[in-house]
């Protein structure tokens, strides 16, 4: 605010004059001339020699439109050749800056500011561009108030030996020092900044370890963390710093940042697993930390994960009497342990020490659900032969939108849900793959409904569409689907990522599932948005992960008689085999040479070349129970104006080059605010878009007249959109007869 005053102390001059002499016997306050801007000339006086020299360049400019300030240090009694300007025009004379401060202060806020000389003109430089605000919070505040750090500080120790040098000048650096080292509770002493900066950060960590951060700098911790600017200049004083010795890891804040504290709890609490009453002390100290909004910028996730598996409670599996029981709590409640480990493996999969407990605990877990799965396991019955074309015959006029994907496990459909909430209605069901749960198997078993296998994507694609003549199906990869509409009232996308990646990378794939569960989510949004009223999301089987595996892990049998084959999840043989050590499941199903098929009770591989690690095949649920899931556009938007194509009959025989489109609002229906939809006419031949019209209204009761020419083509589907949501409304084929066009002449 100084700025103001010294600005205005030299209008009143100007007003008058055209010159004014600016004495500062101190040079305390040269500084203000900085905040003048380009409206004066600024001449410096310090000598006689500068005098004459600069009363020389102000006489020659004579008569002159500019305003000239005159510089100087020296006392006006002493002034020589400008003294003359202090008498005739005007003059500005600040012998002791810290009472010009004062004056100012008591004449335009009334207020008395009792502060030591150093301090004050530091105030009264930092409040340069600032308000009274500053002043009347200084008053009250003291000296504190002078800097905000809570503003300098974070820009400071990110670069402290540029902050400092380039904002202030020596004074006032001096001055931010002292009340640095007043903040960190220390005595001023001449130091490098960026060893002060260090100290301020380590005191800074150290107060979040103990769980004692002075406000002030937690408050700069957060920002910190937030900060695009300055974040990368925490990990670097990560890299450097040492957690304090003796530290009492339960007292740390849960907004930490260190990663070595996430690792000791982890192995803390792997003493107490089976502890509960030490669980239940701990666990409110973990939701802290799983809610903590730092914890999250600094990606530190699983421990929602190790809370899953921490608050699990198997007793109710005992109590399931069926495998529909098995089938429903699984995916209410087990799914969730199959995520979190899922997560937990991506983590630390490269640290066995710190996985090795977790993977214990999700194991007993899964061994008391299997024991149970595998008693009921005579009943099972596979739903998934033919599933596409149920879903075909079960929406003859609504136009879907089906992703088959291929190792999709249920979990990660729970995941991508989760990604979608609150954009559609979802409906949840399962379909019970077949056996053995392999691509090319379940594959055949979604696309055919006749029983039979066939190793070609291609040919599964053709018997479909040749089952469905009549209709118009589009077939893509859902990788191309984009906010273009395609003709068909049924598209199937595939997406082969989450089983490619397995098979070849393993367990290494486990860092892209994220990936693939938001590319989900962003594809089932698109497809809604592109008009279809229903988005199933299926696939052929799920997957296993075997985690951390030793040789005792393997499951190692060999078949005593005939022909045989040993998958990582199954073995195939010709002829049926005694009694296996350890017991194996038995199911007679031909497929090329061999008629049996023989499974372990667990998700341990069989031993067999090659890598380990993710894996299908089996009968584990991970593998059979498939997600059924359906995403469906709002009700609200059937109730709008219902809008039709009025004319079909006649468009199927159409004369010349120019056809009409009639389309009417069906009179009387909609609700009160339905009384008029917008819509828009897409073109389409061979499937391919080749026009679209601008978006219109229809108002109820309206038979509305649009023109279009064929532009060469012989037939075109037109379809009508819903302008908003995309939904198909109508459609009709419009045909070109040229017969009828050459006027009889024949």
């Amino acid at each position: 605010m100084i700025d103001q005053w010294f600005k205005q102390d030299l209008q009143e001059i100007f007003a008058t004059y055209g010159i004014a002499v600016f004495i500062d016997e101190s040079g305390e306050a040269e500084f203000l001339l900085s905040t003048l801007g380009n409206d004066y000339v600024i001449y410096s006086a310090h000598s006689e020699i500068e005098e004459l020299h600069v009363k020389y360049l102000i006489e020659k400019e004579q008569p002159s439109p500019e305003k000239f300030i005159i510089y100087t240090r020296t006392q006006r009694e002493k002034l020589k050749f400008i003294r003359e300007y202090c008498e005739t025009n005007g003059c500005l004379e600040i012998r002791y800056l810290q009472n010009y401060i004062k004056q100012n202060v008591h004449q335009t806020l009334n207020l008395n500011i009792n502060l030591p000389t150093e301090d004050l003109i530091s105030a009264a430089k930092v409040s340069v561009g600032k308000d009274r605000t500053y002043w009347f919070d200084l008053s009250h505040k003291g000296a504190s108030e002078i800097f905000d750090l809570k503003r300098e500080l974070l820009p400071f120790i990110h670069d402290p030996d540029r902050y400092a040098q380039e904002k202030y000048d020596a004074q006032l650096r001096q001055t931010f020092y002292r009340k640095v080292s007043e903040l960190l509770g220390q005595d001023y002493l001449e130091k490098p900044p960026s060893t002060l900066a260090t100290e301020v950060v380590q005191t800074l960590f150290n107060g979040l370890a103990q769980g004692d951060c002075p406000p002030l700098l937690t408050d700069i911790y957060h920002t910190w963390l937030d900060s695009r600017s300055y974040r990368s200049s925490l990990e670097s004083y990560l890299q450097g710093y040492n957690l304090p010795p003796g530290l009492d890891l339960w007292q740390v804040s849960p907004d930490h940042p260190f990663k070595a504290v996430d690792e000791q709890w982890l192995q803390a609490l792997s003493l107490h697993l089976h502890d509960k009453a030490k669980i239940n002390q701990i666990l409110p100290h973990l939701k802290q930390r799983h809610r903590s909004h730092q914890a999250q910028a600094l990606n530190m996730t699983f421990w929602g994960d190790v809370i899953t598996l921490l608050e699990f409670d198997p007793k109710n599996i005992n109590y399931l009497s069926s495998l529909a029981e098995c089938v429903e709590f699984y995916t209410q409640h087990f799914y969730q342990l199959d995520t979190a480990i899922r997560h937990l493996y991506t983590e630390f999969l490269n640290r066995p020490d710190l996985l090795e407990p977790w993977q214990a605990l999700y194991r007993d877990y899964l061994a008391i659900f299997l024991d149970r799965w595998f008693t009921y396991w005579p009943s099972y019955q596979e739903n998934q032969t033919g599933i596409l074309q149920k879903l075909i015959d079960q929406n003859p006029d609504t136009k879907i939108a089906v992703i088959v994907g291929d190792g999709v496990a249920y979990e990660m459909a729970e995941q991508v849900a989760a990604k979608m909430k609150g954009q559609a209605q979802l409906n949840r069901q399962v379909i019970l793959a077949d056996i053995p749960s392999e691509t090319e198997n379940n594959m055949s078993r979604i696309y055919l409904d006749n029983g039979l296998i066939t190793t070609i994507h291609g040919d599964r694609e053709r018997y479909l569409l040749a089952q469905n003549a009549n209709l118009s199906i589009d077939l893509t990869l859902l990788e191309a689907v984009n906010d273009e509409p395609l003709s068909g009232q049924v598209l199937i996308c595939t997406y082969k990522d989450i089983d490619d990646m397995g098979e070849k990378l393993q367990q290494k794939a486990l860092k892209y599932f994220g990936d693939t569960i938001d590319f989900f989510a962003q594809k089932i949004s698109q497809l809604l948005r592109n008009g279809y009223s229903k988005v199933y999301l299926i696939t052929d089987h799920g997957f296993v992960l075997t985690g951390l595996l030793t040789e005792a892990d393997k499951v190692t049998v060999a078949p005593s008689q005939g022909e045989a084959k040993t998958s990582e999840r199954y073995i195939r043989t010709v002829q049926p085999q005694p009694a296996w050590l350890p017991p194996l499941i038995e199911v007679k199903k031909a497929y090329q040479q061999f008629q049996y098929l023989y499974f372990a009770q667990s998700i341990n591989p069989f031993k067999t070349p090659g890598l380990y690690g993710f894996a299908h095949g089996g009968l584990a649920p991970q593998e059979l129970i498939t997600p059924f899931f359906c995403w469906e556009q709002s009700a609200a938007i059937t109730s709008t104006l219902p809008v039709a194509i009025a004319n079909k009959d006649d468009l199927t025989s159409v004369t010349g080059e120019l056809f009409t489109i009639k389309l009417r609002a069906e009179p009387g229906q909609g609700d009160l605010f339905s009384g008029d939809r917008r819509v828009y006419l897409v073109f389409f031949v061979n499937k391919q878009q080749v026009n679209k019209s601008d978006v219109f209204s229809i108002p109820q009761d309206i038979l509305m007249t649009k023109e279009y020419t064929f532009d060469g083509y012989r037939e075109i589907e037109v379809q009508l959109l819903d302008a908003h949501t995309k939904q198909l409304l109508d459609k009709a084929l419009v045909k070109q007869n040229k017969e009828r066009d050459l006027g009889g002449l024949f």
